[in-house]
């Protein structure tokens, strides 16, 4: 899997490649400026009509190189200084005073010079920012970089926000400026970038939003650092990719049954919700168990026997309003402990002080591997300490609203309208901690469902998916995937991989339907009906 690195991370392997194997600064700077000018020209300068609009207009583009006074400043001059050799018309503004440039930008800023590089103060470009509006340029962005973790001060705000009015595509070097690269978040203002060049490895904050969308079409270059660094175990975050997912799905040997590819309790539904159920079911046997029963409040049988056909119904103690009683606990368990080898629970239940003391039991007494959605989740949120009581891998798949009931407690239980808020933006704005931090703690493989979604293990690793859309922000969509994240289960993978798998092609099933049918239009059954073509479509010939 393609690692992602902090900035810290990534400091790390620039001073060890520099410090360790004795390679210049200047070499991987002068590396890195090169990697930036080859996508530039590839993408405005040498038949680009497929990726850049009004290509026409390149030939005589003025180039626009903004340069901070850091290593990214420095990226900055050695791209226009090679740039202007190329014959390019090149401009490049520097936002602090020359003389206080320091090591391999000081050294880059005298060599962009003697080429020949007309070089000024950003002073200026503010000065006659209407004559840079009506010209035919490009913007290379060299600001600020990844190193960013405090407000863009009001002067370089100025700057930025003129860029952004500019109606000129907008490269950045390593990051747009402006975005927290380990967060994703704008510091204050920050450069609306289409293309982004980054370096060694892609950081957090290509991939959290709005990061993500401020980076625009984000493009890895490998300028040099040793392999062991980039691939060091030590960087346990990790982007999801298609090739990671092929080589995890399970083969079926030719000697097998249906009991080989797992027997899935799902207990699920109640009154009015009985949809929920039934779509979490058929996702489980759409992505490969081999058995699934639908655990249901006895009182609902007859509603539900009429609408399966491969599922078996396993009717459960009830409270007589169509709800799961407590009693429901000592039937579960023996059917876990008879034939069942995976436990689903959550979707369509109706949370209530009856299904809590039901999952406290599960939780403790299941032998088997337990995949915990929706209002399962509600049921636990005021003693989520529950989960570390378990002996069995437990999988949580909450979306941001979940794992803000489930985080109340450690907030000193806030529950007003205000707190609630504020603690989901603090999940929204940090979801990758977040998410490693509650794994740790409860010691679950958490899932936190949104955009991106991500899966983090008790062990400290996470994972950032790359798959999935707008329109899959529909009913059932989470159902859904708690029945493939069960069916890989039962099928053997480790509770990382299934999450991780489950995720993975969830998104791509998605992606299939949006582009068939609209965002709009997609639907939680839409989603099952594509599992079939996206399996074949990552299976190894």
């Amino acid at each position: 899997m393609l690692k992602i690195a902090t900035s810290e991370e990534m400091q790390r392997i620039d001073r060890t490649a520099i410090e360790t194997y004795g390679i210049a600064g200047t070499v991987l700077m002068e590396r890195a400026g090169l990697r930036v000018v080859a996508r530039i020209n590839e993408l405005f300068f040498q038949g680009t009509e497929q990726r850049v609009p009004g290509t026409d207009k390149n030939r005589g583009r003025k180039i626009i190189v903004f340069c901070g006074g850091g290593n990214n400043g420095g990226d900055g001059l050695v791209i226009a200084r090679v740039l202007h050799n190329q014959g390019r018309e090149v401009e490049a503004y520097v936002t602090v005073n020359p003389a206080s440039l320091k090591g391999d930008a000081k050294i880059n800023y005298r060599a962009a010079g003697k080429y020949g590089v007309v070089i000024r103060p950003v002073s200026y470009f503010l000065k006659h920012y209407r004559s840079c509006v009506t010209c035919n340029c490009l913007i290379v962005d060299a600001l600020l970089g990844t190193g960013l973790r405090k407000e863009v001060r009001a002067s370089l705000a100025d700057v930025i926000g003129k860029i952004n009015r500019m109606s000129a595509p907008v490269v950045s070097v390593d990051i747009p400026s402006g975005i927290c690269s380990d967060t994703g978040q704008i510091m204050g203002c920050a450069i609306k970038a289409q293309f982004t060049v980054t370096f060694g490895l892609p950081k957090r904050g290509h991939f959290l939003y709005p990061g993500a969308e401020f980076a625009g079409q984000l493009f890895i270059e490998e300028i040099g650092f040793p392999r062991k660094l980039i691939e060091s175990e030590k960087i346990r975050i990790n982007l999801v990719q298609k090739e990671d997912v092929s080589s995890l799905l399970p083969v079926r040997p030719k000697y097998s049954h249906k009991g080989t590819y797992g027997h899935v309790l799902i207990v699920a539904g109640s009154k009015g919700k009985t949809g929920a159920a039934l779509m979490a079911a058929k996702a489980c046997f759409r992505t490969g168990a081999g058995l699934v029963t639908i655990g249901i409040p006895e009182t609902l049988l007859s509603t539900f026997q009429s609408r399966v056909t491969e599922e078996m119904i396993l009717p459960l103690p009830d409270t007589g309003n169509g709800t799961l009683s407590y009693r429901a606990a000592d039937s579960i368990l023996d059917f876990l402990k008879k034939t069942g080898n995976v436990l689903a629970i959550g979707p369509g239940l109706s949370p209530d002080s009856e299904l809590s003391k039901l999952l406290n039991v599960l939780i403790r007494e299941s032998g088997v591997p337990i995949v915990i959605d929706a209002d399962g989740l509600n049921a636990i949120a005021d003693n989520v300490y529950v989960l570390k009581k378990s002996s069995v891998p437990v999988i949580l798949t909450p979306h941001p609203g979940e794992m803000t009931r489930l985080l109340k407690k450690e907030s000193g239980g806030r529950n007003q309208s205000s707190g609630a808020t504020g603690l989901r933006e603090k999940i929204e704005k940090d979801r990758i901690n977040i998410a490693l931090t509650f794994a740790r703690k409860t010691k679950t493989y958490l899932v936190l469902k949104g955009v991106p979604t991500v899966t983090s293990t008790p062990q400290g690793e996470a994972f950032i998916n790359s798959t999935g859309n707008p329109g899959m922000a529909t009913a059932g969509s989470g159902d859904v995937l708690t029945g493939m994240i069960s069916a890989f289960l039962a099928q053997g993978m480790s509770p990382a991989d299934a999450s991780v798998m489950g995720v993975f092609l969830h998104g791509v099933a998605g992606d299939i339907i949006a582009e068939k049918k609209s965002q709009q239009s997609l639907t939680a059954s839409d989603i099952i009906k594509a599992i079939p073509s996206v399996l074949k479509s990552i299976q190894k010939p």
